[in-house]
């Protein structure tokens, strides 16, 4: 394990000798080393004036160095230099990392960076920008093989409300997915909740930093250990495989008392997907009645319709809805709607993912002999039918948004902030977060009434993450449709866009995508090198690669989930691209590794692993 300590005065001179190393790795000849000496000398009384830290193995050798210098708001890495038989091996990613979390500490908000051309590759990977303006060849030591390469950086501290959301340390990520939505008996949901425990797998970004992920199915090692290195995580213990079948995930936990303990003795926290009674008895928190009612979606209309009477929301409009008593009530209820040439929205009392919603237009129940014939294929259960809200005109403008924020345990909301969602046919496919993402125009109304829905939940006795989803209708105004009492998919990449600013720099928007098709089945082995190719090709593109679901790429029908990181919508839409097109195109090279019999899962057992 590499460790970062402040170096001595008395290393002035083998630093020097490391500098001058690590500046001839790139084959410069002895004249421009030589002109290059003064400037790259190290002095001892400067070793403190620079803030100059070593990176050191267990056995206390140095392997590179780099500095700070100068003061808030502007700062310069005046330095960064690895031993040449350590490059490659993440020692300048360290310090690199070192140096922006030092830069916050001291309230630096810009860092320039006058880059080596042959390191201006690492420097782009590492999430710094190409600055406008770069330096004149002159600026360059003795101005020989062409001008530096000017960067910059933004560094920032982790955002306020992910401070709030685990007291600003790591926590434990508890995967019960298929165990929250188990407690509704959702019939749109199937029995053995596979689909659940795939989506379990994003408990591994429940917070911007755990310390643990307890997982219900196998997952495999590689995917894990490219996470925490997109993510720069250490340390994470993972415990997978405790249920394959069902949604006993915290029972499972619950049998085992070592592992029980171990989870629940260092006092962190401990993140869920969503609350449930087990999860409350292994947390040691209280479990309150009817605290989720919320997450019923006439629950939720009924909350909406209550904030609106009360005023101060004239850019939201609340669509139409009402209960049926039953199916041939929602069958009178949708003949009437269509006879009048409206389009419906059928829901499930609960649903996750757009399980449970359908959108019919007034031909579908004509083409399928009627409304009650129309019903009889859809899942049993209660039935909610209510007003479609047409949007705009424009088919590129923003449809679907959401509000995520949280209740903290003192029933105070923190605004975590709105994303842009991608539904299909009722479907949510995935979501962006960060800068432009939402239209300006719906940012305030928007969080206003989020805000608004949060100090309801939180009057509720809910505490925990929340969302609302709304709709945009044809005049541009926000219709909310329903609320998740629960971490989602936008959450997700909220956590990571808070990781990536402050690991490399204010200002990365992140999309999720929840199912990137697989052009094949693939063993494990071949899984972590398409993720690591496709790292690798997001990084040429200025972006981050980070996957989310692998699980799904062991299904018959295989997929994956993903998260893409970037500076600009551009890039992020690029970067997606490259991903599905990689994805897809897997199968002719994959398929000689098709096992006969079985999927190529992972098939391991309970356990811990760092």
């Amino acid at each position: 394990m590499v460790k970062v300590r402040a170096a001595r005065p008395a290393e002035a001179e083998a630093l020097t000798g490391l500098v001058m190393r690590s500046k001839a790795h790139w084959g410069y000849d002895a004249a421009f080393l030589a002109s290059c000496a003064a400037e790259l000398r190290i002095r001892p009384d400067e070793v403190t004036a620079r803030r100059i830290v070593v990176a050191e193995d267990p056995e206390g050798t140095v392997l590179g160095l780099a500095s700070l210098e100068g003061g808030a708001p502007l700062a310069t890495l005046g330095l960064l230099f690895v031993e040449p038989s350590a490059i490659g091996q993440g020692v300048g990613r360290i310090l690199y990392r070192d140096v922006l979390r030092r830069a916050v500490q001291q309230g630096v908000r810009r860092l320039v960076i006058d880059s080596d051309p042959h390191a201006a590759g690492f420097y782009r990977a590492m999430g710094a920008v190409a600055a406008s303006t770069a330096p004149t060849a002159s600026a360059s030591p003795a101005g020989l093989p062409g001008a530096l390469v000017r960067f910059e950086a933004a560094p920032a501290p982790l955002a306020d409300w992910a401070r709030a959301w685990t007291g600003g340390g790591r926590a434990v990520h508890v995967g019960n997915v298929a165990e929250f939505n188990a407690q509704f008996g959702d019939s749109s949901l199937d029995r053995e909740q596979s689909a659940a425990h795939h989506y379990s797998c994003l408990a591994a970004f429940y917070s911007p930093y755990p310390s643990a992920l307890v997982l219900p199915r196998a997952v495999p090692a590689g995917w894990t250990e490219l996470v925490c290195r997109q993510l720069g995580w250490t340390g994470v213990e993972v415990y997978d495989g405790l249920v394959e079948r069902g949604p006993g995930l915290v029972d499972a936990v619950r049998a085992r008392p070592a592992l029980a303990a171990r989870l629940t003795g260092a006092g962190e926290p401990l993140v869920p997907w969503g609350l449930t009674r087990p999860f409350g008895l292994l947390a040691g928190r209280p479990w309150r009645a009817g605290e989720l009612r919320y997450e019923s979606k006439a629950a939720a209309h009924g909350l909406f319709g209550r904030i609106l009477a009360e005023g101060g929301h004239p850019g939201i409009v609340l669509p139409a809805q009402a209960r049926a008593a039953g199916r041939w009530a929602a069958a009178r209820l949708l003949a009437a709607r269509a006879r009048a040439g409206e389009s419906t929205v059928l829901k499930s009392e609960h649903g996750v993912g757009g399980s449970g919603t359908t959108v019919v237009t007034a031909g579908q129940v004509r083409a399928a002999g009627g409304a009650r014939a129309l019903l009889r294929r859809l899942p049993r259960g209660p039935l909610l039918v209510e007003e479609f809200v047409d949007g705009p005109a424009d088919p590129g403008a923003a449809r679907d948004l959401t509000y995520d924020g949280f209740v903290d345990p003192a029933g105070r909301v923190h605004e975590v902030g709105a994303a842009l969602m991608d539904v299909t046919a009722g479907a949510y496919r995935g979501a962006t977060v960060g800068p432009g993402a939402v239209p300006d125009w719906a940012q305030k109304p928007l969080l206003a009434f989020g805000a608004a829905v949060g100090r309801g939940l939180a009057a509720s006795g809910y505490r925990g993450w929340f969302d609302v989803d709304f709709v945009v209708d044809a005049e541009g105004r926000l219709a909310p449709t329903e609320t998740n009492l629960r971490l989602t998919g936008p959450s997700i990449a909220f956590m990571v866009a808070a990781r990536l600013d402050a690991l490399r720099g204010a200002g990365h928007l992140v999309r999720i995508a929840d199912r990137v098709e697989l052009g094949a089945r693939l063993p494990e082995a071949q899984l972590d090198e398409l993720c690591a190719d496709l790292a690798r090709g997001c990084a040429e593109l200025g972006a981050v690669f980070v996957p989310a679901i692998p699980t799904g790429a062991f299904d018959p029908a295989p997929w994956m989930g993903v998260l893409v990181a970037a500076r600009s919508l551009e890039t992020l839409d690029a970067a997606e691209a490259l991903v599905r097109s990689e994805a897809a195109a897997v199968g002719a090279m994959f398929d000689a590794f098709e096992p006969a019999d079985r999927p190529p899962g992972p098939a391991r057992g309970a356990g811990g692993r760092p």
